[in-house]
C-alpha cells in the first residue's frame, strides 16, 4: 500500500513539473532569455534551441504528462481496490480522487506558478526537458510524421504572421508589465505605425508656407530669413503656386549675400509630391536625393503645402524643436476633461487623447480644419458644435484660420443624464 502512495506522490510531482513546463515555454519573454544567451548564459542557450523545435517540446511534454497521469490513476485504482472491497465503489472514489488531486496539484497550481515566473522557470526545467526530448526522439520523429499527415488532410491557409494590432497589443502590454517604459512604448508604436502615414496626414499647409519671389532682394531674403527662423525658404516665381526651388540659409550668407551671384544660382531642386504618396517612400527619396524638403501638390497641380525630413521623424521621435522654435503647446490642460486646442493640431492626435474612434472618416487633418468641415463655413470667434460627445468652441481666430478652439468632453454628463432619465421613468411607473 505504501508502494501505491509513493508512486502516485511522484507521478503527480512529475505531472506538475510538465504542467509547468508546457506553460513556462509557452508564455516566457524571449527577447529577455535571448539577451541571457548572448551574455555567455548556456541554460538559456538550451531554452532558445528548445523553443526552436517547439512542437517537438510539446509532443515530449505531453507524452511524460499522460504516461505519469495514467501511472497514477492505475495506482490509484490499485489502492483504492485494496481499501474498499467494493470494487465498482473503489473504482469511482480512484477516479474521483485522482482526478481532483491531478487537477489542483498536477495543472491548475503549477501552471499558474510558471505563468508568474516563466523565466526563472524555463532556465530550470531546461537541461531535465533536454535529457526526456533526447530520450523520446523516436516517439517524436513519430508523433511528427503523423502531424504532417493531418497537415496536408487539413491543410489550412498560409499564416499571414502578425498584424500590427497584434504587435502594437503586444507592446501595450510590455509597458503594463513594465517591461518597457511610456517614451520606449510610444516611440515604438510610431514606428510601427509609420508605414501607414501618408504625406497629407503630416505637411505644412499652403496657409503656413513662408516663401521667397525669385526677383527678391538680398536685404528681403535676409529679413524673411531672419523673422521666420527657418534655414530653408522654397522660392517661386509670379505665385507659390510655381516653386522652382529651394534657398537654404548657409548657401544664402556663404554665397550670394555679399556677392553678385543670384539666388537663381544657388536654390537647389525641388521635388514635386502627391498628399497620398506614403510617407516612408517619401523619406527614402529625400534621402537618395540628398534633399530636407518637398512640395506637395493637390489634385490641380497647385501648392498644397511643404514637407519637411523634420516632419517625417516627428512623427517617430516625437517633436523636434531647435534654437529658433517657438515652443507652443498643441493641446493645453485647463481641468478635467477640458483643454485648449490648437487649429494646427492633428485631428488623430486629438480623438487618441480622447480614445475616441471614428466611424466615419474626417476629411480635415488639423482640428481648425474640422471645425470648417463640421460647421460648412469660414469659422468665426463664439461659434461651436458637438460632436463625438466634444462640445467646441472657437476662441481664437488669424484672420481665416481657427488658432485656437476650446474642447470639452461631454460625453460623462450625457451619461449621468441618461442615468436620471432612466432613474425618473422608474419612480414614475
Amino acid at each position: 500500500m505504501e508502494i501505491h502512495i509513493i508512486i502516485i506522490v511522484v507521478c503527480v510531482i512529475l505531472s506538475a513539473y510538465f504542467s509547468a513546463t508546457e506553460t513556462a515555454f509557452s508564455t516566457f519573454n524571449r527577447i529577455r532569455i535571448k539577451n541571457m544567451a548572448e551574455k555567455g548564459n548556456k541554460k538559456a542557450a538550451l531554452v532558445l534551441k528548445l523553443a526552436d523545435n517547439y512542437d517537438s517540446l510539446i509532443s515530449t511534454i505531453l507524452i511524460g504528462n499522460n504516461i505519469v497521469n495514467i501511472l497514477a490513476s492505475a495506482m490509484g485504482t490499485l489502492l483504492f481496490a485494496k481499501l474498499i472491497v467494493n470494487q465498482d465503489l473503489a473504482a469511482t472514489v480512484s477516479t474521483a480522487v485522482l482526478t481532483v488531486v491531478i487537477l489542483v496539484f498536477g495543472e491548475i497550481s503549477p501552471k499558474t506558478m510558471a505563468k508568474n515566473s516563466p523565466e526563472s522557470f524555463v532556465l530550470f526545467s531546461a537541461p531535465i526537458i533536454n535529457f526526456l526530448y533526447i530520450i523520446l526522439t523516436p516517439f517524436n520523429l513519430i508523433f511528427r510524421g503523423w502531424q504532417k499527415l493531418l497537415a496536408k488532410l487539413f491543410k489550412k491557409e498560409d499564416d499571414q504572421g502578425m498584424t500590427e494590432e497584434e504587435l502594437i497589443s503586444i507592446i501595450e502590454e510590455a509597458e503594463e508589465d513594465g517591461d518597457i517604459d511610456k517614451e520606449e512604448s510610444d516611440l515604438i508604436k510610431s514606428a510601427i505605425e509609420f508605414g501607414d502615414l501618408e504625406v497629407g496626414d503630416i505637411f505644412t499647409p499652403r496657409i503656413d508656407v513662408t516663401g521667397l519671389p525669385k526677383d527678391a532682394t538680398k536685404e528681403t531674403v535676409a529679413k524673411t530669413f531672419a523673422e521666420s527662423g527657418y534655414s530653408r525658404l522654397p522660392v517661386y516665381e509670379g505665385d507659390i503656386d510655381n516653386i522652382v526651388g529651394i534657398l537654404y540659409y548657409k548657401d544664402f550668407y556663404t554665397t550670394a549675400y555679399k556677392t553678385s551671384v543670384s539666388l537663381d544660382e544657388i536654390i537647389k531642386p525641388v521635388i514635386f509630391v502627391a498628399k497620398t504618396q506614403p510617407v516612408n517612400e517619401l523619406m527614402k527619396e529625400l534621402q537618395e536625393k540628398q534633399l530636407h524638403m518637398a512640395i506637395v501638390t493637390d489634385e490641380f497641380g497647385s501648392t498644397a503645402g511643404i514637407v519637411t525630413l523634420e516632419d517625417i521623424l516627428e512623427e517617430i521621435v516625437g517633436e523636434i524643436w531647435d534654437e529658433h522654435d517657438e515652443i507652443v503647446e498643441e493641446i493645453k490642460e485647463l481641468g478635467e476633461k477640458e483643454y485648449i486646442v490648437s487649429g494646427k493640431a492633428n485631428t488623430e492626435k486629438l480623438f487618441s487623447l480622447f480614445d475616441i474612434d471614428t466611424e466615419e472618416e474626417i476629411e480635415a487633418v488639423t482640428v481648425g480644419g474640422w471645425a470648417m468641415e463640421v460647421l460648412g463655413k469660414i469659422p468665426e470667434v463664439g461659434d461651436s458644435f458637438e460632436e463625438y460627445g466634444l462640445a467646441v468652441e472657437v476662441v481664437e481666430m488669424d484672420g481665416r484660420r481657427v488658432e485656437n478652439v476650446h474642447v470639452t468632453d461631454v460625453r460623462a454628463s450625457e451619461d449621468e443624464e441618461d442615468s436620471e432619465d432612466d432613474e425618473s421613468e422608474v419612480s414614475e411607473e
